[in-house]
């Protein structure tokens, strides 16, 4: 009967709750929110609402996945690179929910800006409609917004479009590319034709009576090459990732997800159920022998579309390996946990 006394009585403390501003915490990097465990949440729930998984903020609160969570709890919730932005737009699917700063005593606008990743101050500005150089103690000042799954998370009703876009809730992200569901179609971004700016620069010879001035071979611009390899960005960090470890392979089927990375930049990105989330992954077309390789951003989502695979990749990886037609294909997945 006290047990039921007690729920009854924090239930309307935890609605409060969710209506409350976010206000981050920490200091940059290592910025955070605090969530308060409500009735019937575990630690998959409390994923869903802040756009994160349970494999990275688990440890991040010296929590053990295999333990439930205390009616009350405080669990901190890190923002990274995953859920949290501060520029560029949020992914398909996902929506921005503001976090906030509380001004403290002396605090100004430079100081609030380097202590944020060094947001510009421009930004801060647009963000907040402030058009001054102070601001008030106790004000609620936007640094920043929590990126969510616009079915997922009931933070979501709170979502604002960013100042200066127009319509910051539905424009793809170039970085984050981590989808619950396969994102729908989108146009293929058309590839520009590379410009060598980095030829040597030819100097011309100054001729005079009785002298001739020619620019030594040694003062010449060397060419360089900063393209990133066929096979990806990431392909260096893979081998220092592998190097004096054991590599665990896998065989099997391989989806694709559309994303608007990787067509320039060689930054290619994957979804896996083992490996865990950042790790470099080498994959491999079993049919033609070509390999990609591709940063780990999540598990793959557990909907009927996935069911048999073992990897999803970026659309823009598949064609590097030959796949066009986006459909299943025979692969090799290597790695190193």
């Amino acid at each position: 009967m006290k047990r039921l006394l007690l729920f009854l009585y924090c239930l309307p403390l935890f609605a409060i709750a969710q209506d409350k501003p976010l206000i981050v915490e920490g200091t940059s990097p290592n910025l955070y929110l605090n969530h308060t465990v409500a009735p019937k949440e575990n630690y998959y729930s409390i994923g869903r609402i802040y756009n994160i998984s349970p494999k990275e903020f688990a440890p991040y609160n010296n929590l053990s996945l295999d333990k439930g969570l205390a009616l009350g709890q405080i669990i901190k919730i890190p923002l990274t690179a995953s859920n949290f932005l501060q520029s560029g737009t949020p992914a398909v699917g996902e929506v921005l929910v503001p976090v906030y700063h509380t001004v403290k005593d002396k605090e100004g606008l430079f100081r609030i800006s380097a202590d944020y990743n060094k947001l510009p101050v421009g930004t801060l500005k647009k963000w907040n409609n402030i058009s001054g150089e102070s601001v008030d103690n106790g004000t609620n000042l936007i640094i920043g917004y929590l990126k969510v799954k616009k079915d997922l998370s009931p933070l979501a009703a709170k979502a604002v479009t960013v100042p200066g876009s127009d319509d910051a809730t539905n424009i793809p992200t170039t970085e984050s590319v981590k989808p619950d569901e396969i994102a729908p179609s989108l146009p293929k971004p058309v590839k520009k034709d590379v410009v060598n700016v980095a030829e040597p620069v030819k100097k011309e010879i100054e001729v005079k009576p009785a002298i001739v001035k020619e620019t030594p071979a040694s003062t010449e611009v060397a060419e360089t090459n900063t393209k990133a390899p066929a096979e990806g960005f990431f392909k260096n960090e893979y081998s220092k990732e592998i190097d004096g470890k054991e590599v665990t392979k896998e065989t099997g089927a391989a989806g694709v997800f559309k994303s608007t990375s990787g067509w320039e930049d060689g930054k290619f990105y994957s979804l896996h159920n083992t490996a865990p989330s950042g790790t470099i992954v080498k994959i491999t077309n079993n049919v033609n022998g070509k390999s990609v390789y591709a940063k780990v951003l999540d598990i793959i989502p557990d909907i009927k579309q996935n069911s048999g695979l073992i990897v999803r990749i970026s659309n823009a990886a598949a064609e590097q390996l030959g796949v066009t037609d986006e459909s299943q294909f025979d692969c090799t997945v290597e790695y190193s946990k």
